[in-house]
């Protein structure tokens, strides 16, 4: 385990770009590391064994800190409690945080199991949709242009550690999907059998899309299924979020029946 090192100082290189990091959603593609923080999310780090380069802590927090948090990182600050919440995204500061280096390889798997998200652009729905990815067993995430940005610190907080099970790939190209060699599934109000009843192939790519739009008729036009979702209350139309999760449900439901 490293020694810590105390810094005092709001002016210190690595805090100015923790606050960066904590309030731009993009950037960490520029600083090619990401910043998470909480009990939750950093166990979620260590569960799926991934190393994080720099552990942060509050000086309030760090004689309580996991002795598992400050073993696995390379690097450890302490730093005064009211500097940590100028760095926190929180309402109620969590008083521990972990940097992370990006994944460096995201390249198209193209026989995964993958959800396609189509321009979707609320941080809460594409949190919620990597979870139930992750929970389903789909394992690709692929992200076209237009999409929230996975690794902001939204996206991050709502995605509750499923990023750190997945396979992420953002800033595709419709064109970009040519090398995906699974079916494509789109939902559709209009067209398709109800999803329950269908004989969904697996593996396969299942695209949710635009909040108000929905999926692009360019990507609609690449389906090999069309799936249904039954409302028999009336409503109009559901959340992505939700009829991401009905999807891939269904979907973990066929494969454990054959």
């Amino acid at each position: 385990m490293s020694e810590p090192v105390f810094v005092t100082s709001r002016e210190n290189t690595l805090l100015k770009e923790l606050r960066k990091l904590s309030t731009d959603n993009t950037a960490y593609r520029k600083a090619g590391r990401f910043w998470v923080e909480g009990d939750h999310l950093c166990s979620a780090v260590l569960h799926r064994g991934l190393k994080p380069s720099v552990l942060v802590v509050s000086e309030s927090f760090w004689p309580l800190a996991p002795v598992e948090y400050a073993q696995a990182a390379i690097k450890i600050i302490v730093i005064p409690d009211a500097l940590f919440r100028e760095l926190s995204g929180l309402e109620s500061p969590a008083k521990v945080g972990f940097v992370l280096d990006l994944p460096l390889h995201t390249v198209l798997q193209p026989g995964a199991a993958t959800v396609i998200l189509d321009r979707v652009q609320d941080a809460g729905n594409v949190g919620s949709i990597l979870r139930s990815a992750g929970a389903f067993g789909f394992r690709q995430v692929l992200a076209l242009k237009g999409t929230a940005a996975l690794w902001s610190p939204k996206v991050l907080r709502a995605g509750m550690g499923a990023h750190f099970g997945l396979h992420l790939v953002e800033g595709l190209a419709l064109s970009d999907l040519d090398a995906l060699a699974v079916p494509l599934v789109v939902t559709s109000s209009h067209q398709g059998d109800l999803v329950q009843k269908l004989d969904l192939p697996h593996p396969c790519a299942w695209a949710m899309g635009h909040e108000g739009q929905g999926v692009s008729a360019e990507l609609m036009a690449r389906a090999s299924v069309f799936a249904r979702i039954g409302q028999p209350g009336g409503e109009e139309s559901l959340n992505v979020a939700a009829a991401a999760a009905i999807c891939l449900h269904a979907s973990s439901l066929k494969l454990a029946c054959n």
